[in-house]
């Protein structure tokens, strides 16, 4: 692996947007200075009009391997991924078998060493009855443990008081969760049976999966993180109501209780439903414009820490299902961040801090090792955005195995140019490096 120069570059990172050069050697970034003679490199890359951002770190993903590849896998995903700028992904462990046993979750990790484009990491799942194999997970190399205390696939549901209890007592890496409280759900839906029989419209949906569920669920995991000292990190916040659970008096190595907001919850509301209809069906639901906005300002005051995906792609046949068997979910990995930069152009956001949402602060609050800054030193995951290539997204542009989005049609303003992934060219003018892999990410352990 020869020298790379990065010349002509506006960086973005730690707060701050200025002109420099950047030098890869290896796998690492070995230089950041004002000029760099390209005498010093193999290869160099003028990165004149566009901006050069720490690769995205996206803590939420669903890829689907094993046992539901016919949806999406390793491969497509960290693609798809590569392709949009996000270097590291943290998989979820609701795959077929759900990832509860320490073997299920090294066999993973062993799938995404001979076919994942991008830096990985998995969650080891939580059942009502799996805490002796929950605890023989290793934190400097695994990213958390996934608790889904509302609806999930298989044996993955916690819905017992005391083995929370146990789990939040026990566990001392990170706990994130999925909090929705199913009973509620389960009260709402019958009101909406009663109503429309099987017929339920998808308008429904946040309705059935509500903002009482959501709140109702969030509120006890935070009062249970409190209550035994736990790294709680609550995922995919979608309601207003769950932002005033956080606070922002801390800096965030020294929170114990984080979180988390989605791109389709900072962009869709209830009223694309009409349009959109199942391929924005998500569990927790997208809700109203107030939520939106209110999830966009908590971001924006440090209450929410850190933007990710929850990327869960299904087939378009299973998408355009009716209501009760079209599954939750969608693919979002290939457009976060020039989602984000659409809202930046919009001038609801600034660089810097998608920036520190989308990569620093992921690293600060999963520990991860020499990644998600842009520092001598550090490995170089990197990613190139032209800030003014508009393009739209069609089908024949997506690199998901499910080949479908709910931002086909849409116009982004800005374009991810290259993405460098340890140092290798992962992506190089918007082409594809599928001949080498990322690495397993590897956790600081305090």
């Amino acid at each position: 692996m020869g020298k790379i120069l990065i010349t002509n570059a506006k960086i973005v990172n730690e707060g701050r947007s200025f002109a420099s050069d950047i030098l890869i050697d290896g796998e690492r970034i070995a230089k950041i200075a004002k000029q760099i003679g390209s005498d010093e490199a193999d290869e160099v890359l003028d990165a004149k009009g566009m901006l050069v951002l720490p690769g995205a770190i996206d803590d939420q993903v669903h890829f689907r391997e094993p046992g539901l590849t016919h949806k999406a896998d390793l491969f497509t995903e960290s693609r798809a991924a590569v392709a949009g700028g996000v270097t590291s992904f943290m998989e979820m462990p609701n795959t077929v078998p759900n990832t509860l046993t320490q073997e299920l979750l090294a066999q993973k990790y062993h799938l995404a060493s001979q076919k994942s484009l991008a830096n990985y990491s998995f969650f080891m799942g939580a059942s009502n009855d799996n805490l002796k194999e929950v605890l023989k997970t290793d934190p400097e190399n695994v990213c958390g443990v996934k608790v889904f205390m509302g609806s999930s696939t298989g044996n993955m549901l916690v819905d017992n008081e005391a083995v929370l209890n146990d789990l939040f007592s026990s566990v001392d890496m990170l706990i994130a969760t999925h909090c929705e409280d199913e009973h509620t759900i389960r009260e709402n839906m019958a009101r909406a049976k009663e109503k429309y029989g099987e017929d339920v419209p998808i308008e429904m949906h946040p309705k059935i999966r509500s903002a009482e569920a959501c709140y109702k669920s969030s509120s006890f995991a935070v009062g249970l993180a409190k209550k035994h000292g736990t790294r709680l990190h609550i995922l995919h916040i979608s309601t207003a109501k769950e932002t005033e659970l956080f606070s922002n008096d801390l800096p965030l190595e020294e929170k114990k209780i984080t979180s988390e907001a989605c791109i389709h919850h900072l962009w869709f509301s209830d009223e694309d439903y009409k349009n959109k209809g199942t391929l924005i069906k998500w569990n927790p639901a997208v809700k109203t414009a107030a939520d939106r906005d209110a999830i966009l300002q908590a971001v924006l005051d440090d209450r929410i820490d850190v933007i990710a995906t929850d990327h869960a792609p299904h087939t378009k046949e299973e998408k355009n299902r009716a209501y009760f068997q079209a599954p939750s979910g969608g693919p979002l990995v290939q457009h976060s961040i020039v989602a984000m930069m659409d809202l930046y152009h919009a001038g609801k956001i600034s660089l810097e801090k998608i920036v520190e949402k989308m990569a620093h602060k992921p690293a600060i609050l999963f520990r991860v090792k020499e990644r998600g800054f842009i520092r001598e030193g550090y490995y170089a995951d990197l990613v190139v955005v032209d800030p003014d290539d508009a393009w739209t997204v069609t089908e024949d542009t997506l690199l998901y195995k499910c080949k479908w989005s709910p931002f086909e049609g849409h116009k982004f303003r800005s374009k991810v140019k290259h993405t460098f992934v340890s140092g290798h060219w992962a992506l190089k003018d918007a082409k594809l490096n599928e001949a080498v892999l990322g690495h397993r990410l590897s956790f600081e352990k305090r």
